[in-house]
């Protein structure tokens, strides 16, 4: 099992200082990967329901664009991925977020891992005057326009909600065929987006939900002719870790069973050396022992 780092790219510890040296900490421990969170805006109302709980955010915090806050991640480091967790791409052009995301994979010598979901906040699909009807037919055809870009010499779509022309696209991505895409959300729609698209499923939840949802997820992909296999279980694993060690280790080895690959953590602090010795402390005492 490996682990990745949420980078402090939201709320009130959020600096510039902070994200460089919560990035090359990561990097020098040997963490897997750097992760970043997406909402565009934060309404002051949100009535929709947060899956896992209660959203948290405070509209006042410092929330930091995510494409961008890795490309200043990856200027400070060499060799840790850098991953979405997830982007909600069906609020953002996808020709345009191909492009981004192919520069970053380009700039950083080929370390993007591209989460992407279909977004559950309806306020922020209002705010931005993006519709949320459909927005799951919506995000494959953005997956495969993005894709498409990635991969082909003279990408073209004809969707039902997207069309794209006979265009140049470059430069492509370093890592082929492309990034590897890792596909959140627990609708049945989702786990078959994962199971058509994704390198992975990418979720938080239960070991029990992740198990259940894991299977559907091989099911669908015999379905669309890939092998089940050939898709990761990986965990946004949001609240683990703040405990004792021990209290953690356990905590972990259930999701371990359930096949999980990689946990991102996320560790709070005031400042990147208040987060840097949870970061070691967690590595030297947890990690070893799951």
């Amino acid at each position: 099992m490996e682990f990745g780092i949420h980078l402090p790219h939201v709320g009130p510890f959020t600096t510039p200082e902070a994200i460089s040296g919560v990035a090359r900490k990561a990097e020098e421990l040997g963490y897997h990967s750097l992760w970043v969170s997406d909402h565009i805006i934060t309404p002051r109302k949100i009535d929709s329901p947060y899956p896992g709980g209660r959203y948290r955010v405070q509209p006042e915090w410092p929330f930091l664009e995510p494409v961008s806050t890795l490309l200043y991640a990856a200027a400070t480091t060499k060799r840790v991925r850098l991953g979405t967790s997830v982007l909600v791409i069906t609020q953002r052009q996808p020709v345009i977020l191909a492009k981004q995301l192919a520069t970053l994979d380009f700039l950083s010598g080929g370390r993007l891992i591209f989460g992407a979901g279909a977004g559950w906040m309806k306020e922020e699909f209002q705010a931005l005057n993006v519709p949320i009807a459909n927005h799951g037919p919506r995000m494959a055809e953005y997956l495969e326009v993005i894709r498409r870009c990635w991969t082909e010499d003279d990408p073209s779509f004809d969707g039902r909600y997207y069309k794209l022309g006979d265009v140049g696209f470059y430069p492509k991505p370093v890592q082929k065929p492309h990034p590897p895409i890792w596909v959140g959300g627990f609708a049945d729609g989702a786990l078959r987006r994962v199971a058509q698209y994704g390198d992975a499923w990418h979720a938080g939840g239960t070991p029990e939900m992740l198990s259940q949802g894991y299977a559907k997820v091989k099911q669908y992909a015999k379905e669309y002719g890939r092998d089940p296999d050939s898709i990761a279980l990986t965990l946004r694993g949001d609240g683990i870790g703040r405990g004792e060690p021990a209290q953690t280790i356990e905590e972990l080895r259930p999701y371990k069973d359930a096949g999980v690959s990689m946990v991102m953590l996320t560790f709070i602090g005031p400042n990147a050396d208040a987060v840097g010795e949870k970061m070691t402390a967690f590595m030297r005492d947890v990690a070893p022992k799951v």
